[in-house]
């Protein structure tokens, strides 16, 4: 591990945050994405931690440190990990002791739409090892910049999450919502959920609700926090059948 990267975690300077993702019919806590955290010096915030982890070519070891973090301080749900693409090529991914295979309430890679889905060809199997030992996959970021739908046909993912492009003033766009309405269906006939993700008010999140969404996350919900922060939800409408 290099050598900053190494510092800040022996002194307890990376850690995780869970952002509760919620059922939106049910109103019950689905799971938590885990969140890495840095309040180390070195780094501005955990983007530069992570890209200094990517410059360094030792993404896979701090990966597999958060995974470790993220399964050992979890409220006790399901989780959405975030996988950095450069840890498809390192080994530490696919090593058996890895704790992502021991999670029981399930885990939840997460893999950002926004990078190339040849690169994902590369990779069918390191994911096919990963999902047959009952890891599920998480297509991310869906809807930010160029959508590439064909991630969720090649793929399979068990969940899509609908970027934060998709659900900001979505009560205001009749047309995004006829759009985000069509992704959920399409979703549905795949046999995937969805998850909204940046829901920040009131407006966004009936307007999520009406597209037929499964899940959702935001600010409006809960902020990420370490411990694991509590469901606001008086901010989440009750469904009339």
């Amino acid at each position: 591990m290099h050598g900053k990267i190494q510092e800040a975690l022996d002194a307890g300077q990376i850690y995780i945050a869970f952002q509760p993702i919620v059922d939106l019919e049910r109103r019950e806590t689905f799971g938590y994405e885990a969140l890495a955290r840095c309040k180390s010096e070195a780094f501005a915030d955990a983007p530069a931690l992570i890209h200094e982890a990517f410059t360094t070519r030792c993404m896979g070891e701090l990966g597999r440190s958060l995974r470790e973090m993220s399964v050992r301080t979890s409220p006790g749900a399901a989780l959405f990990v975030n996988l950095h693409p450069a840890e498809f090529n390192e080994g530490w991914l696919v090593r058996p002791d890895d704790p992502i295979f021991y999670h029981d309430p399930g885990v939840f890679l997460e893999i950002t739409e926004s990078v190339p889905l040849s690169h994902y060809q590369h990779c069918h199997g390191v994911l096919k090892e990963i999902r047959g030992r009952g890891v599920s996959l998480a297509i991310d970021d869906l809807g930010a910049g160029f959508s590439n739908l064909k991630y969720i046909a090649d793929l399979s993912p068990e969940v899509v999450k609908l970027d934060r492009e998709l659900v900001a003033d979505l009560h205001t766009q009749p047309r995004l919502q006829t759009l985000v309405t069509a992704i959920v269906k399409l979703c549905n006939a795949l046999g995937a959920r969805v998850i909204a993700e940046g829901i920040e008010s009131a407006d966004e999140l009936k307007a999520v609700i009406d597209t037929g969404t499964h899940y959702g996350q935001g600010y409006l919900i809960a902020r990420p926090a370490f411990p694991a922060p509590k469901v606001a939800w008086n901010a989440i409408p009750i469904r009339r059948r």
